[in-house]
This record gives C-alpha cells, sequence and structure tokens, in this order.
C-alpha cells in the first residue's frame, strides 16, 4: 500500500476518531481534535491510503516556547506495524527542520515496548517517568525527548 501525508481538515475528524476509540482505552473527544486542528501552533497530519484515501494514521503536536509536544499518534489495527508511524514522525522532523530551538517530547507508556523502540529508532531518549500518567490504570508514562532536528549544511561549492 502506498501511503499519502498530508495535513488533516476537519473533514477528517470522524475517520479520526474511528482510528483512535481502536487506540485508546481513553480515546480524546471530537472537541479535543477539532481544537488541535484549529490551533496555528500545531501540526496534524494524517496518512491516508493512495488508492482509497482512507486515512489509516494520524499524528498531532503542539509547538511550545521550547519544544515540539507529540500529542497524539496513532495508527488503524489493520495498518499497524508497516511503518506509518514513523513515516509520519519522519514527516514532522522535515516540516519542523531548522527550527533549532525546539527539540521533541512526548509520554508513552512503560508498557508500550513497540512504541518505545519506535521512538528510541527516530532519535528519542527516555528523559524520565510521569508517575500514573495515564488515567484509565494509573501506568507511568515514559518522558522521551529528541534534540532539535537541523536543516543540512549547505555546503560552500566556491573554490
Amino acid at each position: 500500500m502506498t501511503v499519502e501525508l498530508r495535513r488533516l481538515a476537519m473533514r477528517d475528524l470522524s475517520a479520526v476518531e474511528e482510528i483512535e476509540r481502536c487506540s485508546y482505552p481513553t480515546p480524546w473527544s471530537r472537541s479535543m481534535f477539532a481544537g488541535e486542528l484549529a490551533k496555528p501552533s500545531s501540526i496534524c497530519l494524517g496518512a491516508f491510503d493512495a488508492d482509497t484515501g482512507t486515512l489509516v494514521g494520524y499524528l498531532i503536536i503542539s509547538r511550545y516556547v521550547d519544544a515540539w509536544h507529540v500529542m497524539n499518534v496513532a495508527v488503524a489495527p489493520d495498518h499497524r506495524r508497516h511503518g506509518i508511524a514513523g513515516a509520519l514522525l519522519e514527516h514532522l522532523f522535515e516540516l519542523t527542520a531548522g527550527d533549532g530551538r525546539r527539540g521533541y517530547t512526548l509520554e508513552v507508556r512503560v508498557s508500550n515496548a513497540g512504541a518505545i523502540r519506535l521512538y528510541e529508532r527516530l532519535g528519542f531518549h527516555a528523559r524520565g517517568v510521569r508517575r500514573g500518567y495515564y488515567t484509565d490504570n494509573r501506568e507511568d508514562a515514559l518522558i522521551m525527548w529528541k534534540d532539535p532536528v537541523q536543516e543540512p549544511a549547505v555546503r560552500d561549492t566556491r573554490a
């Protein structure tokens, strides 16, 4: 399957909600997603099946003074483990490269080994724990951080 990455729009909310409900025990509400879509300081990306136009994954990130905070990443159950979450994050890094003063941060369940491995492959490192962070079962969250992505250096080709 070929995936196309683009910004999410309000028309995508029903598909986002469907994936969200399949992915998390305490899903975000429609109004939470709509709020992030409307915020100029957020980036909301979707991964769409190029053949059908169906949403298969999404990423929500908010810009803060010193960091991009990855708020929500989810992939439809039938499309997990195919690199979609990684592609969304890599696209985010491309979009925000050059914002050298902002790194990236996120929280992930300590039990979510697959997600932790993905984040580590993408350059995130564990920086702490938020005790009892998740409201459904009081599970701890691992706080992960990635340093700012620098734009590639421009080579001086003058001799």
